[in-house]
């Protein structure tokens, strides 16, 4: 196993991340551990595993925000991880945006149309 690289994001609300998350079909997993090289270990509050076994994290930063943990050297390497973080923040974003109205707007109907592809 590689290092564990912790990249900044600007991903702030774990329940949002979740929604994001389990839209794409990934379970979460609340706190635990990520393992890398010569017992590394990192906290996250929450992670998956992916279909080829890599697993992400995210941990609370002191700033708020979810920082994501995980093996760079994977990740640099596979196109499908990229696509899928770029996945999972749109999805992050959709949510938010959805949550945001509905705080702002008490009342309102929001319609997403279908075949939309976030």
């Amino acid at each position: 196993m590689s290092h564990l690289s912790i990249l900044p994001t600007v991903l702030r609300d774990v329940d949002v991340l979740i929604q994001a998350l389990e839209d794409l079909d990934l379970t979460v997993i609340r706190g635990g551990d990520l393992s890398g090289f010569a017992d590394q270990r990192e906290a996250v509050a929450l992670r998956v595993q992916l279909p080829e076994g890599t697993w992400l994290g995210w941990r609370h930063e002191p700033n708020g925000e979810l920082a994501l943990v995980g093996d760079l050297q994977q990740l640099g390497r596979s196109r499908s991880l990229q696509q899928l973080i770029g996945s999972i923040t749109r999805r992050y974003a959709a949510h938010q945006a959805l949550r945001n109205v509905a705080r702002d707007l008490p009342g309102a109907t929001v319609h997403v149309a279908q075949g939309l592809t976030l």
